[in-house]
């Protein structure tokens, strides 16, 4: 059955069916020939399941909220901010773009909404300041992934979702990593750019530094709100999210005036488009993970990959590497509902820490999305930027090496993810 349902799928892929297609009729077709025990209604309950969570509420909300602030003049004030403080180092314009990300991933929780937002903004000045296109694009994918870790996080929404792990500490457990990420990321660039010999930005004045934080000032309330606002017990992330978007506009609106009343409805139906995307596809996952669940291939994978008595280093280890190959070929929201269930069993049986694990599997999909062949950002960055997509993958080996190196050392040095238990 196994055979006929990956024949089936990846037939289907090749033939050019959409990946929730392929995934429902492989689903199907194992449902109605190999599991007869099973009612054929069970497929429509499960496309329900898959989508029937209070927490996935969260995901439309925060996606809606970034469409606001893409539209507006948010994410250029982030900019304007970090550019001030830092822009004139070595390399500095690609830290300004790593920080920016960094900034505008504590708002809008999608890889995909930062490439676009932040991209387009900083891409231009750093092309004409003699960034090699390849470093640029590179960079810009790469540091887009930051918005997967930084809370809000829709990815760890769904982790949470598969897994019942709680939600707000997974956003917290993520601070740590992305800061790192940051950290070296703007180490590369510095070194980089003085290698290359990068001509560097003027150095802005204290009261200049002070007028791009007045402008930059409200915006960055959007992390203390997500963040404070779970981390206290005031809000639920549900909750969470929706006071974001509430804010956003408010923001937006009111007070910058950048977003009319008008605009509403066509940032609206951009939201309602990825979010549609989103649970389509969440829904026909939740088909194909319940087939593999009943002809038990997660025991199968663990028991012929892990063996009878695994450690848990040998566990996260395959973890990443699984999660590695699916995020190359699939989102990596898909990634997290058909794969989890396969490692979290054996990784809580090992005593992993179930917040440990989702932040590597966090870590894991976001490589893969910034992964050949068909990494999602890439395509992402492609019809941004209008660029073909061998020189957008061009400028990313660096960067993937980088993001291995740290999922490694995270499996090593769990601390810099459970810090934040200290101050419990």
């Amino acid at each position: 059955m196994i055979v006929v349902l990956l024949l089936i799928m990846f037939g289907c892929l090749l033939l050019g069916f959409p990946m929730f297609m392929s995934m429902v009729l492989s689903g199907t077709v194992a449902i109605l020939v190999f599991l007869t025990a099973m009612q054929p209604t069970t497929i429509i309950q499960q496309l329900m399941n898959g989508i029937n969570s209070l927490p996935l509420l969260a995901i439309p909300l925060f996606i809606f909220a970034a469409d606001i602030m893409s539209a507006g003049h948010t994410a250029r004030r982030l900019v304007d901010l970090v550019k001030a403080l830092i822009g004139h180092i070595y390399g500095g314009l690609g830290v300004t773009l790593a920080g920016t990300c960094t900034l505008f991933g504590a708002i809008s929780g999608s890889t995909q909404a930062t490439v676009v937002a932040i991209g387009k903004t900083l891409r231009p000045q750093m092309l004409e300041s003699g960034y090699p296109q390849a470093d640029v694009d590179g960079l810009i994918v790469s540091s887009a992934n930051l918005a997967a870790l930084i809370p809000p996080s829709v990815t760890m929404i769904m982790y949470s979702v598969v897994t019942g792990a709680s939600v707000g500490e997974m956003f917290i457990a993520g601070i740590g990593p992305g800061i790192l990420i940051f950290l070296i990321f703007s180490v590369y660039q510095y070194l980089h750019a003085r290698k290359l010999n990068i001509p560097r930005t003027k150095k802005t004045t204290w009261r200049e530094k002070g007028h791009a934080l007045l402008h930059a000032l409200l915006p960055l309330g959007f992390p203390v709100i997500i963040v404070g606002s779970i981390y206290s017990g005031k809000a639920s992330p549900t909750e969470a999210a929706a006071i974001s978007v509430l804010y956003a506009a408010l923001l937006e609106m009111v007070v910058y005036r950048t977003v009319k009343v008008k605009d509403l409805f066509r940032i609206a139906l951009s939201t309602g488009a990825m979010t549609a995307t989103l649970f389509i596809l969440l829904a026909s996952g939740q088909v194909f993970s319940l087939v593999l669940t009943y002809a038990n291939v997660p025991q199968l994978i663990a028991g012929s990959v892990l063996g009878p008595d695994p450690s848990l280093t040998v566990i996260l280890l395959w973890v990443t590497v699984f999660f590695f190959i699916a995020g190359m070929f699939v989102d990596p929201l898909i990634a997290v509902v058909v794969v989890t269930p396969i490692f979290s069993g054996p990784a809580m049986a090992a005593g992993c820490d179930p917040i440990w694990l989702g932040i590597i599997i966090t870590i894991q999909c976001i490589l893969g999305a910034i992964s050949p062949p068909f990494g999602c950002n890439i395509f992402t960055a492609c019809a941004a930027f209008d660029a073909p997509y061998t020189k957008i993958v061009k400028g990313l080996p660096v960067y993937l090496m980088i993001m291995i190196a740290l999922s490694i050392f995270l499996i090593f040095f769990p601390q810099v993810i459970t810090f934040y238990r200290m101050f419990l």
